[in-house]
């Protein structure tokens, strides 16, 4: 699959609001003061609601709830989308943070730019909830859509631990012969929770908004360090081909991107992937479209997969 040439997201990008070098020291407090494994998970998932409901959302947007599978699900659309186009994506937050809210600006620009609804569910969030309650509750949410959708086509996407969460239901559902859904984004996913990510020290370094020590702590709380190698924790750990067609965006100052460039070299014998990793990004820069010319551009291929995959 060949990605969108670089001057459509040049094109976007001319509609910079913010140099990254202003936003940049924001992102680092938000590091420093949200994902701190030495405050209660309450704590942490307090403050980053208050910082997510700053998010703006373009006007037009409409939000509206849902039950699907028994899981709480927020569908963002814009105006003039496509009847049957539907992304699924699964927000990041280590599995422990997060929720629906924070992914409510790149979902809205998704839903204009591909003329899709974007479905974000909130999936049960560990300590309280451990593994596999987040994967149950995926499979559910998309189990759900399926059989109401018939044949129209189905994106499943997800950012950081979602990205893993969407890469592990892929992965679990081929395993069962279940329908796949016809292409998967991951966006800087966290796929190997058995990585020393203290190992690279230049990344430890670079990333403004995620610490080895946070990821740990997650890590911990969402499995028994016994079933970290388990490929629907860690679904790096499994084999990639017969998968539907990957979207992998990652950036060089993300402690993750080691399991990006992994499992874009993984899968390519088998699996058709698009691989992109920006210059000089911090970790989940995709989720600021319109704030910042990277993350313009990644939403622009984003669309571009979503318009691809559903058309053929």
């Amino acid at each position: 699959m060949t990605a969108p040439s670089g001057r459509t997201a040049g094109h976007r990008a001319s509609r910079l609001r913010l140099p990254p070098a202003l936003v940049r020291p924001g992102i680092r407090r938000l590091g420093r003061h949200v994902l701190d494994p030495g405050l209660a998970w309450e704590t942490q998932r307090r403050r980053f609601d208050q910082v997510m409901r700053a998010a703006p959302v373009p006007r037009g947007t409409k939000i509206t709830e849902r039950v699907l599978g028994g899981v709480r699900a927020e569908v963002v659309t814009a105006a003039g989308i496509r009847a049957g186009r539907t992304v699924v994506h699964f927000h990041g937050g280590g599995y422990c943070l997060g929720s629906a809210r924070m992914m409510r600006t790149w979902a809205a620009h998704l839903s204009a730019r591909a003329s899709c609804q974007v479905v974000v569910p909130e999936y049960r969030l560990a300590p309280a909830h451990p593994h596999p309650a987040a994967l149950d509750d995926a499979r559910a949410v998309l189990t759900a859509l399926l059989g109401e959708a018939g044949p129209s086509p189905i994106v499943v996407s997800g950012d950081s631990a979602g990205g893993g969460l969407a890469l592990a239901l892929v992965l679990a559902m081929r395993e069962t012969g279940a329908p796949l859904p016809v292409g998967c984004i991951l966006m800087s996913p966290w796929l190997d929770l058995t990585a020393n990510r203290r190992a690279v020290p230049d990344l430890v370094q670079a990333d403004l908004l995620l610490n080895p020590p946070w990821l740990e702590a997650c890590a911990r709380a969402y499995a028994d360090p016994s079933k970290w190698t388990d490929p629907t924790v860690s679904p790096l750990l499994a084999p990639h081909d017969a998968l539907p067609p990957l979207l992998i965006q990652s950036s060089s100052d993300d402690l993750l991107a080691p399991d990006a460039a992994a499992l874009a070299a993984s899968a390519a014998a088998g699996t058709d992937v698009t691989y992109t990793r920006w210059p000089h990004m911090w970790h989940d820069f995709a989720l600021l479209p319109g704030l910042i010319a990277a993350a313009d551009s990644a939403l622009s291929q984003a669309a571009w997969f979503v318009t691809t995959t559903t058309s053929s």
